[in-house]
Protein backbone atom coordinates (compact mmCIF):
# COMPACT_ATOMS: atom_id res chain seq x y z
CA UNK A 1 0.00 0.00 0.00
CA UNK A 2 1.37 3.08 -0.62
CA UNK A 3 1.75 6.96 1.05
CA UNK A 4 -1.26 8.51 -1.27
CA UNK A 5 -3.55 4.90 -0.29
CA UNK A 6 -2.92 6.10 3.88
CA UNK A 7 -3.52 10.17 3.37
CA UNK A 8 -6.03 9.55 0.80
CA UNK A 9 -9.75 11.62 2.44
CA UNK A 10 -13.23 10.02 1.43
CA UNK A 11 -14.95 13.81 0.38
CA UNK A 12 -18.20 12.18 2.16
CA UNK A 13 -15.66 11.28 5.41
CA UNK A 14 -14.46 14.79 5.33
CA UNK A 15 -17.85 16.14 5.16
CA UNK A 16 -18.98 14.12 8.22
CA UNK A 17 -16.40 15.67 10.22
CA UNK A 18 -17.49 18.96 9.26
CA UNK A 19 -20.81 18.49 10.13
CA UNK A 20 -19.31 16.88 13.29
CA UNK A 21 -17.47 19.41 14.24
CA UNK A 22 -20.48 22.22 13.80
CA UNK A 23 -22.72 20.29 15.82
CA UNK A 24 -20.34 19.77 18.86
CA UNK A 25 -19.56 23.23 18.56
CA UNK A 26 -23.45 24.24 18.51
CA UNK A 27 -23.68 22.11 21.63
CA UNK A 28 -20.71 23.55 22.97
CA UNK A 29 -21.57 27.14 22.78
CA UNK A 30 -25.32 26.30 23.99
CA UNK A 31 -23.48 24.68 27.31
CA UNK A 32 -20.82 27.63 27.68
CA UNK A 33 -24.24 30.03 27.32
CA UNK A 34 -26.36 28.56 29.98
CA UNK A 35 -23.40 28.20 32.37
CA UNK A 36 -21.62 32.20 31.88
CA UNK A 37 -25.44 32.82 32.69
CA UNK A 38 -26.16 31.02 35.10
CA UNK A 39 -23.37 31.94 37.23
CA UNK A 40 -24.33 35.23 36.86
CA UNK A 41 -27.70 34.69 37.76
CA UNK A 42 -26.56 32.67 40.96
CA UNK A 43 -23.95 35.15 41.79
CA UNK A 44 -26.65 37.90 42.18
CA UNK A 45 -29.31 36.00 43.74
CA UNK A 46 -26.27 34.91 46.32
CA UNK A 47 -25.36 38.04 46.85
CA UNK A 48 -28.44 39.47 47.48
CA UNK A 49 -30.31 36.90 49.38
CA UNK A 50 -27.49 34.93 51.11
CA UNK A 51 -28.62 31.32 49.57
CA UNK A 52 -26.63 28.57 47.24
CA UNK A 53 -28.52 27.62 43.64
CA UNK A 54 -30.08 24.68 45.90
CA UNK A 55 -31.12 26.95 48.75
CA UNK A 56 -32.59 28.88 46.06
CA UNK A 57 -33.68 26.06 43.26
CA UNK A 58 -35.88 24.90 46.53
CA UNK A 59 -36.99 27.68 47.85
CA UNK A 60 -38.24 28.63 44.19
CA UNK A 61 -39.88 25.03 43.92
CA UNK A 62 -41.93 25.53 46.99
CA UNK A 63 -42.86 29.16 46.65
CA UNK A 64 -44.82 27.92 43.03
CA UNK A 65 -46.56 24.56 44.78
CA UNK A 66 -49.78 24.42 46.26
CA UNK A 67 -49.77 25.05 49.91
CA UNK A 68 -46.11 26.13 49.96
CA UNK A 69 -45.22 22.77 50.44
CA UNK A 70 -44.16 19.37 48.63
CA UNK A 71 -43.06 15.74 49.69
CA UNK A 72 -38.97 15.87 50.85
CA UNK A 73 -38.51 13.00 48.47
CA UNK A 74 -39.90 14.71 45.43
CA UNK A 75 -38.45 17.69 46.18
CA UNK A 76 -35.34 16.45 46.43
CA UNK A 77 -35.74 14.28 42.98
CA UNK A 78 -37.11 17.56 41.43
CA UNK A 79 -33.94 19.48 42.60
CA UNK A 80 -31.67 16.62 41.50
CA UNK A 81 -30.03 16.47 44.85
CA UNK A 82 -28.99 12.80 46.43
CA UNK A 83 -30.72 12.61 49.62
CA UNK A 84 -27.72 13.50 51.62
CA UNK A 85 -27.33 16.90 49.57
CA UNK A 86 -30.77 17.49 50.15
CA UNK A 87 -30.63 17.26 53.43
CA UNK A 88 -27.89 19.43 54.19
CA UNK A 89 -29.45 22.01 51.91
CA UNK A 90 -32.83 21.56 53.91
CA UNK A 91 -30.90 21.26 57.30
CA UNK A 92 -29.41 24.97 56.70
CA UNK A 93 -33.17 25.98 55.38
CA UNK A 94 -34.07 24.77 58.57
CA UNK A 95 -31.81 26.88 60.69
CA UNK A 96 -32.53 29.99 58.89
CA UNK A 97 -35.94 29.91 59.28
CA UNK A 98 -36.87 29.48 55.88
CA UNK A 99 -38.58 25.74 55.92
CA UNK A 100 -40.11 23.67 58.37
CA UNK A 101 -40.51 19.76 58.19
CA UNK A 102 -43.80 18.34 58.51
CA UNK A 103 -45.41 14.59 59.00
CA UNK A 104 -47.85 13.55 56.56
CA UNK A 105 -50.98 13.36 58.90
CA UNK A 106 -52.12 10.17 56.85
CA UNK A 107 -49.07 8.69 56.07
CA UNK A 108 -45.98 7.93 58.33
CA UNK A 109 -43.49 7.37 55.68
CA UNK A 110 -43.91 10.89 54.17
CA UNK A 111 -42.66 14.11 54.97
CA UNK A 112 -43.55 16.79 53.97
CA UNK A 113 -40.91 20.67 53.17
CA UNK A 114 -43.19 23.55 53.84
CA UNK A 115 -42.33 27.34 53.80
CA UNK A 116 -42.21 29.40 56.67
CA UNK A 117 -43.68 33.12 56.33
CA UNK A 118 -40.79 34.26 56.60
CA UNK A 119 -39.35 31.81 53.84
CA UNK A 120 -42.71 32.55 51.71
CA UNK A 121 -41.66 36.13 52.09
CA UNK A 122 -37.41 35.47 50.95
CA UNK A 123 -38.50 32.88 48.23
CA UNK A 124 -41.28 35.54 46.31
CA UNK A 125 -38.67 38.05 46.50
CA UNK A 126 -35.76 35.88 45.40
CA UNK A 127 -38.26 34.82 42.25
CA UNK A 128 -39.00 38.16 41.42
CA UNK A 129 -35.20 39.25 41.41
CA UNK A 130 -34.46 36.07 38.98
CA UNK A 131 -37.28 37.51 36.72
CA UNK A 132 -35.76 41.03 36.62
CA UNK A 133 -31.69 39.17 36.69
CA UNK A 134 -33.16 37.27 33.73
CA UNK A 135 -34.80 40.06 32.11
CA UNK A 136 -31.34 41.53 31.81
CA UNK A 137 -28.87 38.81 30.73
CA UNK A 138 -31.30 36.99 28.32
CA UNK A 139 -34.44 38.79 27.46
CA UNK A 140 -31.84 41.80 26.90
CA UNK A 141 -29.81 40.57 24.13
CA UNK A 142 -32.26 37.30 22.51
CA UNK A 143 -35.46 39.26 22.62
CA UNK A 144 -38.52 37.84 23.51
CA UNK A 145 -39.25 35.50 20.40
CA UNK A 146 -35.56 34.00 20.31
CA UNK A 147 -36.24 33.31 24.22
CA UNK A 148 -39.50 32.06 23.71
CA UNK A 149 -37.54 29.78 21.27
CA UNK A 150 -34.65 28.75 23.26
CA UNK A 151 -37.66 27.88 26.04
CA UNK A 152 -39.27 25.40 23.71
CA UNK A 153 -35.78 23.89 22.46
CA UNK A 154 -34.65 23.20 25.90
CA UNK A 155 -38.31 21.78 26.94
CA UNK A 156 -38.62 19.67 23.48
CA UNK A 157 -34.74 18.30 24.87
CA UNK A 158 -35.86 17.90 28.13
CA UNK A 159 -38.58 15.54 27.12
CA UNK A 160 -36.71 13.61 24.35
CA UNK A 161 -33.85 12.56 26.45
CA UNK A 162 -35.17 12.10 30.08
CA UNK A 163 -35.17 8.81 31.81
CA UNK A 164 -38.95 7.53 31.37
Amino acid sequence: MGTEDITAVDPGTASQEAEDDEIVTWWGLVIEGYHVTQERLMSEINERFDLTPGAFDILVRLVRSPEWRMPMTKLAREAALSSGGFTKVADRLVAADLIRREPCDTDRRVTYVTLTDHGRVTAETAKSACAEILRRTVLGPLGPEASEQLAMAMRTLRTANADE
